[in-house]
């Protein structure tokens, strides 16, 4: 059997994370959220990660599922499957919980967890994306406030991949 190292134990289900939120909530802590598929890890990640954590007490992290991934960016995406993606957040710092969602909004786990916060970062063109309004008004409806932390300029994994593409 392969050896659990501590980082998995960061690891959890939804439910699991519902009720973490819960305690934290009642213990008076700032629960603080964000989503996404983090399929290529890069600084852009991890600055905005470092900047959800400094929000609050708890940083949640849901990363979409691999069907999930596939339903959003393509049949040629995800390149890291999920369980490695989860453990690779799992071993930052600044996020103390994740866990794995299907769909492609967080929209219902959002409304489980209530987080404080809830983290995205903000591309010159997130405020346009047909979803944004939304997902707005969820977390507000949930009793959230939604932040936009600065979008790091150049860094994405598609332009990753683009770029691995451009030089075969």
């Amino acid at each position: 059997m392969a050896k659990k190292f501590s980082h998995q134990n960061k690891i959890k289900t939804l439910s699991e994370v519902v009720a973490i939120a819960r305690r934290a909530r009642r213990a008076g802590k700032k629960v603080v959220a964000t989503n996404g598929c983090f399929d290529i890890l890069h600084v852009g990640h991890i600055r905005n990660f470092a900047a959800a954590k400094a929000l609050g007490d708890i940083l949640i992290v849901g990363i979409n599922s691999d069907v999930s991934v596939r339903n959003i960016k393509g049949s040629s995406r995800p390149i890291i499957l999920q369980k490695e993606r989860a453990e690779m957040l799992a071993a930052l710092k600044d996020i103390d919980y994740v866990f794995v969602f299907g769909g492609t909004t967080p929209h219902s786990w959002i409304q489980k967890i209530r987080p404080h916060i809830h983290v995205k970062g903000g591309g010159a063109d997130i405020r346009k994306h047909p979803l944004f309004k939304a997902q707005q008004r969820v977390i507000e409806d949930s009793g959230g406030t939604f932040i936009l932390v600065p979008h790091v300029r150049g860094k994405s994994t598609s332009d990753i991949i683009r770029k691995i593409q451009t030089k075969k």
